[in-house]
């Protein structure tokens, strides 16, 4: 353990110089240097080391620190080292020591980081393993440049390779490298230097921003297609061809290193290429060392100059060292002292002893290969670099095994039977690397000890401790179980989330794989765990200490794991551990007793004083005077906090004495006591995930980094995996203290241990160790891959670590450490804008409710990834345009800090003053720095001018298409475009634990564009299920459920599945689920990039929640296969217009409502439906921002608030209907029809938000003809939505009047719930209806008779300090439990007992606001004074329950000050704070009159000191009642069969086949039954048997029948593709102008109503020979129904209308009109934005001869919109006459002659038209105007994201192409449209 240095509190004078601006030697303008192997294969990347070429044998390493010591081992002579951790450089090097270095440094300043070893002396460099690098060569993926960050670093790696004249490159795929090298073995390399640089070459390579260091990414051999590049000749050298050990660093036996102790024992060391630290860990146990070189005869010394002989490790094959093996030999044929080698010194002693060494494939190097013991069964984890092996079969006789290698069974060790002779493959000695073999050099000296001792010790094996294989085994037997009890976590809550079903699921899966019969108590229904499939038998009760007892009472487990159910199970082992024997219950993993001392802050600071470690210091003091006496012991800075206090009140630093003096006199007036502890603000925060086995294995699986420094919640940090800061010292150090602390207190499983580490020195020590799976291990089982719960729960058997299978690679053991290639970043998600007056500060208390991982190969990679995923607002690392002020921001962090980050160094900030400001480590500062000035360089480009080099190096750095698309003012899809075409797209790596050193059959995948190939192939053609994104308030564990069961199902039908997820506390992101997890973004970009990849077969977007709805449509329009209802179907749900036409279509009531656009409308509004009304935005997910408001003051600040929220959206009111009741209906259709549902009821009044309502299921007090009304309206939904799939609507009820409130067509909150009460999986219905499969419908639900199920949320309000506990529309809670009785009161205590409410025993407190509550509170009230309760209440509660007979006490509410003249007695918040009270209902009054914001109502106060004091709060009158009313009946509780649900190997039933959806595609079918209503408009048309010549014969009710026919007409497409609807009708189309898309609208749309056409061409017809239009209409009236007809005069449409007995469409008469192309304008406005009224609507380009346009401008009158003109000349002008109608209209806006920036920011519609050439008959002007008006990127960037551009088609150059891939791109689904229209129009002029 480090003692405190003296340099810990202050900075060193030479910090890190990361000060400077990102590298340039890292930048891509670097000189290229190319990568050769002998096999043929060449890459190329960029220099950083010597400008020199080298070859040598090519190996990789899989070490994630400890560059500066490996490339200092001898060892690697030759070779060119490739590292696979793809981050190098990180933490600088350090002073190399005065005789090595060509740096000078001032001695003084330095100390220690100057460089010499403080035990071997001067000449030793302390911190390498040798005076030079050894490697030839060093190959990285990315490198650091001179933003390294570490106390004691004095340059970069770059710098100190230069200094050793080591070529480098970075810029390379090393894993692609490295799978090579593993599949042919070590090969030949050589690193060959570009010869000159051409300037052309360098400016085009980086287009301007090549100085800029951050452009870390992979070399492209773009450069070279223009000038193949042409590089330095070298020969290839093969290392193992020559004898190298001459090259080898020998001291003179003279100045050999003296023994500091002056005892003369003495070792000599035989030099073969010694590692420094050899000498160091034998000169530190006392023994003196002589450096012999390779060829010394040491044989003849032996026994009188020295007492043991170590053979060193060193470079090359042993068979070329022939002179040391002699020598050898002849030593040990003397047998006069110990021999102990190392590495090829073990090699050396094999040969001599009479064994063949052979060269390995490709040997092993890495810091985390697990060696079993052959003696005592252990297994250790070693740091290894060797290419050649000890040949174990051909050992002679008297030798044996001493240790193999866990992974492929080579020989790591061997052993003399009766000599003291033994040699180990591995490094004991590390550095780099573990610590856990290093007492091989005590057995050593104690042999030696023991040889000086007594000679026959030398005819006597060597001891080793760990006992005896067969005794250990013997000790620690495997636990028989046959039955086990597994506690889950209950409902989640902050700090306690989903990672514990995804963790009770491993550990259910282990026990399972084990043939045990598994229990589990969890009432949380939302989660996989309590589904079927895992657990035999799942309890849905609370877990607590007296259920607990009855379940082990009722089932007789052998044994029980506590530690996979969060704080709630270990409380309960905690309570019950005196009861476990008594009732035969074994406790499985960590023993009950190591739980207790981790839990106890006290027990836990003694039992680590006991093992010489230590935790923060403290002490607490009852006065000044001891405050200022224990704080000497303690020592500045210290944090102070007034004990007994809530909220951190009297609590802050404090850096000298006075500051600790004034904080103690303010914490003492607030408390009796105040605790002092060291203050360790500004250290890094570090975590180690540690697992032990029962044998004593002990592994540490991932360390962790905290990107915050100490003081934020470890669950509020954001995490990086693995550290990137941290020396091999540092990581070795903590991770050594990890396998002591853990030993020490006995864990068995796995367990998490987290320090504080001062940055400027090796000062540490421990902030806790949680003995249990925590947040950390689920987010560390997917950031290594390795499943931590699943192996802890094995462990727990007593079956050893190395006995269990890697479960990834199937060929490794589980006893190993996980090697990352790549990054991995957690960021948290607060909802904190979901809470009135919580505070946003970050502190000690965790606030977060959901996080988000990403992997990258690269750090910039990974955390722009992270931020998207948070939010999917949010575009990357970027500054925004957040409300807050920087400074503060930096120095007290609340949940935006990342994004003030990001607006300090977009303000300037440099580095520095953010770390001051911060803390956070600057290696992360200058990584981001690097990102903010990428992103200012971006911003000046244009998409045009931006080079496939640029594109590829700003993926690389993590940019989204999104975040390109805004720097260069063009649009994500055009982006996309572009970047497709220049070749640059993601690849694909795997998760592996191993970093490619075996193969892997892992399907744990993630994107990356840091690689140069795919690590899979793609053949599956998978379905993709998309997951549920970040767990947030709204969108939580329920939706990870429905994702899984979706993806089983799918599997257990054949189907090969894909998941996409990012968030690490799923089940869905565990890697066994799906046939192939990518654990990225749930992004358009990332979706199309794996859609597109794997050839998917089609996307399931239900049962994800709303994040994969939301990018639904988009997905849908760029072709991708979307399976379920339809995206458009989707749309019509969730925009509130097209859903509110669909119902008054369908006769389903709903709210009376109005968009807002202001004030005055909306006063108007409810003045007219009369307050209370609802105030939201438009696209909800939980409620955001949706308000109740009573009166007209509450206007205007709600608008405001809701508008902030919600960017892309308007805001709604709707009316508020009191005292309704809500139900939920949770549905599934295929193909529109029903085919299962459940109806649940709400306890509480429709107004709090549906996932915080009490759900009862089934219902119990609902009227038959309600539930028949909502079954009803249902149907006629689910049939208008042709819904295929899950779909959820919530209504609300009055006097059996129904009303719907929303539908959300995907997978809801309650499926899980409803699915599970019962017994019927609506998600594996839905799953089959979608993928086409079988499915039973309304499948029997077999529940008992008396049962109910009920679902109580679970609020986390203790955590959200500040935050009012009150329900309303606004979702507040953060997970859901649920139980069952036999009726609804039973189930009801049940589960408000699982979210940790206590029943009261006899106080009870009342505070009832409106009268209307109290009068319907009294019976209940009656019933508590009856039953015996002590009865408090407030001022008027008081008053009215005594006038009505019943005694209460009364107490009294005072505000601030007046507390101290109050009586205790009286004193409500003295009742309070004393615990007097046992229940508070408090029932607010409805706040009818706004109070200012910073009011504090009594009521807000006394109930958030009910949260802060654990009093159980009830703040809805319903749930008093059915409270009041469940206490009443007093239930015993007792276990009963209703309780649990068993699924012992659930066999699927037998399936049925519905024949209904299999009726033939493309048979026209006849009119669906569902649309009657189709055959019913048809029947009353308005349009029947008329012509269509103009648009001014239309009413606004036409239109609304022609669009209402259409939607329908769109529905029967998309069903049936044709509609029987005009069979054995002919229509006939006459078109005397070219037309493409007219003429084959129309005969499409004939066509789709089973209808004929007859196509009358003009150049073949009759008028050719001079037939009059009037015979030729006459003509073909006699064979068709209906004519279409197009021609160039404008009177020809009269003249067909007069001649023609049939029907005659105008499909345009010359320049005057285009009645239909007009309809299907209007229809297109309406489909795309929901409504036409309110609209801004630009016209642009020529107004004059734009028939479309006179006709929508005509049309347009029947709606309330603004008109802007735009005509780029005063010839191309809008007619006079139409020009003047829209004025008289008051519709004119504005005219203008250009799309000015103000004329494209208020436009809802860009209507484009074509500058038509043949109208015009001076040519000139048509060549001066035709591109004065083009719509471009540039254009765009400016307009709304909710606009729409549409054209009449077809387009000249007035549209730029890149704007057919902006999402506002309308014109071609205009088209579509067009046929709807067009089949409606048909149908309603010629239906019969």
């Amino acid at each position: 353990m480090a003692a405190a240095t003296a340099a810990a509190a202050s900075e060193p004078a030479t910090a890190s110089p990361s000060t400077s601006s990102p590298s340039t030697t890292a930048s891509a303008s670097a000189p290229t240097m190319s990568l050769e192997l002998a096999s043929g294969f060449t890459t190329h990347g960029h220099s950083f080391g010597a400008p020199v070429s080298a070859s040598g044998e090519l190996v990789f390493q899989t070490g994630m620190v400890g560059y500066p010591e490996s490339l200092t081992d001898p060892s690697y002579r030759g070779q060119i080292l490739v590292l696979t951790f793809p981050l190098a450089g990180n933490y600088g090097v350090p002073g190399r020591g005065s005789s090595s270095s060509s740096l000078s440094f001032d001695e003084e300043a330095t100390g220690a980081a100057g460089g010499e070893d403080a035990l071997l002396g001067a000449d030793v460099p302390a911190h390498f393993e040798s005076a030079e690098i050894h490697v030839k060569g060093l190959v990285v993926a990315s490198y650091a440049g001179e933003d390294y960050s570490h106390y004691l670093a004095r340059s970069s790696l770059g710098t100190w390779l230069r200094e050793q004249g080591v070529p480098a490159v970075w810029g390379v795929d090393t894993r692609a490298l490295t799978k090579m090298i593993r599949e042919e073995g070590s090969m030949l390399g050589r690193l060959r230097m570009e010869k000159k640089r051409r300037v052309e070459e360098e400016t085009g390579l980086t287009n301007g921003v090549k100085e800029n260091g951050v452009l870390n990414g992979y070399h492209d051999d773009l450069r070279a297609s223009v000038h193949p590049m042409e590089f330095e000749e070298i020969v290839w050298e093969d290392p193992n061809m020559k004898n190298m050990q001459p090259k080898t660093y020998t001291p003179d036996p003279s100045t050999a290193l003296k023994h500091p102790s002056g005892r003369p024992v003495r070792v000599v060391c035989v030099d073969v290429g010694l590692k420094f630290n050899q000498l160091r860990c034998l000169v530190k146990r006392g023994v003196e060392v002589q450096v012999v070189p390779w060829d010394y005869d040491f044989a003849r010394m032996a026994g009188s100059d020295y007492d043991g002989l170590f053979i060193s490790n060193g470079p090359g094959d042993p068979a070329m060292v022939a002179d040391t093996v002699k020598h050898i030999r002849a030593t040990m044929d003397e047998g006069y002292v110990p021999i102990f080698g190392i590495c090829l010194g073990h090699q050396l002693l094999a040969r001599a002893a009479g064994a063949d060494t052979m060269k390995m494939k490709f040997g092993n190097r890495g810091h985390n290969i697990p060696c079993t013991s052959l003696l005592s069964g252990r297994c250790y984890i070693t740091s290894q670099n060797h290419g050649y092996a000890v040949d174990a079969e051909t050992l002679p006789a008297d030798w044996r095994e001493l240790f193999v290698n866990a992974n492929d069974k080579s020989n790591e060790g061997i052993m003399h039977v009766s000599r003291p002779y033994f040699s180990v493959q591995f490094h004991p000695e590390h550095a780099p690397g573990p610590q856990d073999t290093e007492f091989l050099f005590d057995v050593f000296v104690d042999s030696i000890k023991r040889c000086i001792a007594s000679p026959e010790a030398l005819t006597q094996a060597v001891r080793f401790p760990g006992g005896d294989r067969l005794e250990n085994e013997r000790l620690h037997p495997r636990v028989n179980v046959k039955k086990a009890l597994v506690l889950g976590s209950g409902g989640l809550s902050i700090g306690q989330a989903g990672e514990f079903d995804y963790s009770g699921s491993q550990a259910i899966k282990a026990l399972k794989e084990e043939g045990i019969y598994t229990i589990l108590i969890n009432p949380n229904i939302a989660t996989i765990q309590t589904s079927k499939g895992l657990a035999d038998k799942v309890y849905f009760l609370p877990v607590n200490a007296e259920f607990v007892r009855k379940v082990i009472k009722a089932e007789r487990p052998d044994a029980i794991y506590v530690t996979f159910g969060g704080q709630t199970a270990l409380q309960v082992g905690i309570q019950l551990r005196d009861e476990f024997a008594s009732l035969g219950v074994k406790v499985l993993g960590t023993p009950i007793e190591a739980i207790v001392t981790t839990e106890d802050r006290e027990l836990f600071a003694r039992s680590m004083e006991s093992i010489g470690e230590k935790c923060a210091k403290s002490a607490s003091a009852s006065s000044v005077d001891e405050a200022m006496r224990v704080v000497n012991d303690i020592g500045y800075p210290v944090i102070v906090r007034a004990a007994y206090a809530l909220g951190g009140l009297g609590s802050g630093f404090a850096e000298n004495e006075a500051q600790l003096l004034d904080l103690c006199n303010k914490a003492f007036a607030a408390s009796p006591q105040v605790l002092i502890e060291r203050s360790m603000k500004g250290w890094k925060e570090i975590e180690y995930e540690v697992v032990r086995d029962a044998r004593d294995n002990c592994i540490t699986v991932c360390n962790m980094e905290n990107f915050d420094p100490l003081g934020i919640h470890t669950g509020d940090s954001i995490v990086v995996a693995p550290s990137q800061t941290l020396s091999d010292e540092d990581y070795n150090m903590l991770r050594t203290t990890a396998v002591n602390v853990i030993r020490h207190l006995g864990v068995v499983g796995e367990c998490n241990i987290q320090y504080a580490l001062n940055p400027f020195s090796k000062e540490y020590c421990i902030i806790e160790v949680n003995a249990r799976l925590s947040r950390s291990s689920a987010l560390a089982s997917k950031a290594t891959g390795y499943p931590l719960a699943f192996i802890a729960a094995k462990l727990g058997l007593g079956i050893p670590l190395n006995e269990i299978s890697n479960s990834v690679t199937k060929v490794t053991c589980a006893c190993f450490e996980p090697s990352l290639d790549y990054v991995v970043v957690k960021i948290p998600r607060w909802d904190l804008k979901k809470f009135t007056r919580v505070s946003t500060l970050l502190g000690s208390s965790m606030k977060s409710v959901g996080e988000v991982m990403s992997i990258g190969r690269t750090f910039e990679e990974a955390i722009q990834k992270a931020i998207r995923a948070i939010d999917p607002h949010n575009l990357g690392f970027n500054a925004t345009e957040a409300l807050m002020s920087i400074d503060t921001e930096l120095q007290t962090p609340s949940d935006q800090r990342l994004f003030a980050i990001a607006n300090a160094m977009a303000s300037g900030y440099p580095v520095d003053k953010i770390w001051e400001m911060t803390k956070i480590d600057r290696w992360f500062l200058s990584k981001l720095k690097g990102l903010s000035d990428f992103g200012q360089c971006m911003k000046g480009l244009k998409s045009s001018n931006v080079s496939p080099e640029l594109i590829t190096h700003a993926k690389r750095l993590g940019f989204s298409d999104r975040q390109l698309a805004l720097f260069w003012g063009s649009n994500e899809l055009a982006v996309r475009r572009m970047r497709v075409d220049a070749g640059v797209t993601p690849v694909v790596k795997q998760i592996d634990t191993v970093a490619a050193e075996f193969p892997a059959c892992t399907n744990y995948l993630y994107l990356t564009y840091n690689g140069s190939e795919h690590d899979v192939t793609f053949e599956d053609q998978g379905i993709m299920v998309l997951g549920s994104g970040v767990y947030r308030i709204g969108s939580s564990v329920e939706f990870d459920w429905c994702s899984v069961r979706a993806i089983r199902t799918l599997r257990e039908n054949g189907f090969k599945t894909v998941m996409v997820n990012y968030n690490p506390e799923t089940v869905s992101t565990d890697y066994d689920e799906a046939d192939r997890l990518y654990f990225d973004n749930i992004t358009l970009e990332t979706v199309l990039d794996i859609y597109q990849l794997e050839r998917s077969s089609g996307v399931i977007l239900s049962m994800g929640g709303q994040t994969p709805n939301n990018i639904a449509l988009p997905l849908h329009r760029l072709n991708v296969r979307i399976l379920g209802t339809s995206p458009e179907m989707i749309d019509t749900a969730e925009n509130r217009y097209k859903f509110s036409r669909m119902l008054d279509r369908i006769s389903v009531d709903q709210p009376a409502w109005k968009e807002l656009t202001s004030i005055e409308e909306a006063m108007k509004f409810c003045d007219g439906v009369s307050y209370p009304v609802l105030v939201r935005p438009s696209y909800v997910l939980s409620g955001a921002a949706m308000n109740t408001v009573y009166s007209q003051h509450d206007l205007a600040a709600y608008l405001q608030q809701a508008a902030d929220v919600s960017r892309e959206h308007p805001v709604v009111i709707t009316k508020y209907i009191e005292n309704a009741k809500e139900i939920e209906m949770d549905a599934v259709a295929l193909n529109g029809k029903m085919i299962g549902h459940f109806i649940s009821e709400h306890v509480e009044n429709a107004g709090v938000h549906s996932g915080d309502a009490t759900l009862i299921l089934p219902p119990q007090d609902l009227d038959p003809e309600t539930v028949r009304r909502i079954e009803d309206a249902t149907r006629k939904i689910g049939d208008a939505l042709n819904v295929t799939g899950p779909f959820n609507i919530q209504f609300i009820a009055k006097d059996n009047e129904i009303k719907v409130i929303e539908c959300n067509v995907r997978a809801s909150r309650s499926f899980p719930f409803v699915s599970k009460v019962m017994n019927v999986d609506l998600i594996e219905m839905a799953t089959k209806a979608i993928a086409d499969l079988p499915v039973v419908e309304y499948p029997p639900t077999n529940i008992p008779p008396d049962y109910v199920g009920v679902k109580v949320p679970q609020f986390s309000f203790s955590r959200l300090s500040g935050a009012d506990p009150v329900l309303g529309v606004e979702m507040a809670s953060t997970g859901e439990v649920a139980c069952f009785g036999r009726t609804k009161y039973e189930a009801y205590i049940k589960a408000l007992l699982s979210t940790g409410f206590k029943l009261p025993n006899k106080n009870i407190l009342l505070s009832i606001g409106s009268f209307k509550d109290k009068m319907e509170m009294l019976p209940s009230v009656e019933r508590l004074h009856k039953l015996g309760f002590n009865l408090f209440a407030t001022a008027g509660t008081a008053d009215f329950l005594q006038e009505h007979g019943i005694p209460v006490k009364f107490l009294e509410v005072l505000g601030g000050s007046g507390d101290g003249d109050q009586k205790p007695e009286y004193s409500l918040t003295q009742h309070l704070s004393n615990n007097l009270i046992d229940l508070y209902i408090n029932l607010p009054s409805n706040n009818r009159f706004r109070r200012p914001a910073n009011y504090m109502s009594r009521g807000y106060r006394t109930r958030r000191m009910a949260v802060d004091y654990q009093t159980p709060l009830v703040t809805n009158v319903k749930n008093a009642k059915i409270l009041i009313e469940a206490i009443a009946r007093h239930y015993d509780l007792e276990l009963s069969k209703i309780d649990y649900q068993t699924f012992e190997q659930a066999q699927p039933q037998p399936l049925l086949v519905n024949g209904h959806h299999h009726h033939h595609a493309g048979a026209p079918r006849a009119l669906p039954s569902s649309s009657a209503s189709l055959a019913q408009l048809l029947a009353t048309s308005l349009f029947k048997g008329k012509d269509i010549l103009s648009v001014s014969q239309f009413s606004r009710a036409q239109l609304h029948q022609l669009f209402t026919v259409a939607q329908e007409m769109r529905l029967g497409a998309q069903r049936d593709g044709c509609l029987d609807v005009l069979r054995g009708k002919v229509l006939c189309t006459l078109f005397f102008e070219p037309s493409t898309r007219t003429s084959a609208s129309f005969d499409t749309a004939m066509k789709r109503l089973s209808g004929a056409v007859v196509v009358v061409n003009e150049v073949h017809s009759s008028t050719q020979k001079g037939e009059s239009l009037a015979d030729t209409v006459r003509t073909l009236a006699c064979y068709a129904d209906a004519l279409v007809l197009r021609h160039p005069d404008p009177s020809s449409v009269d003249t067909a209308s007069r001649f023609a007995n049939v029907p005659v469409i105008n499909a345009g008469n010359g320049p005057a009109e285009h009645p239909t192309q007009a309809f299907l304008d209007l229809f297109t406005i309406r489909e795309e934005l929901g409504t036409v009224n309110g609209l801004t609507i630009t016209f642009v380009g020529d107004l004059r001869f734009g028939r479309t346009v006179h006709s929508l401008v005509e049309l347009l009158q029947h709606y309330t919109v603004h008109v802007q003109l735009v005509a780029p000349a005063p010839e191309l002008r809008l007619p006079a006459k139409v020009r003047e109608a829209l004025r008289a209209r008051g519709q004119l806006l504005a005219e203008a002659d250009a799309l000015t920036a103000d004329v494209v920011a208020r436009s809802d519609v860009l209507y484009c038209t074509r500058v038509q050439k043949e109208r015009f008959e001076d040519l000139e002007l048509y060549e001066r105007v035709k591109d004065s008006c083009v719509v471009d990127n540039r254009v765009l960037s400016g307009a709304k994201a909710k606009m729409v551009v549409m054209h009449p088609l077809p387009r000249n150059r007035e549209i730029s192409e890149e704007v057919d891939f902006d999402h506002r791109a309308a014109y071609f689904r205009q088209m579509r449209y067009g046929l709807y229209c067009r089949m409606a129009l048909l149908a309603l002029v010629m239906a019969s």
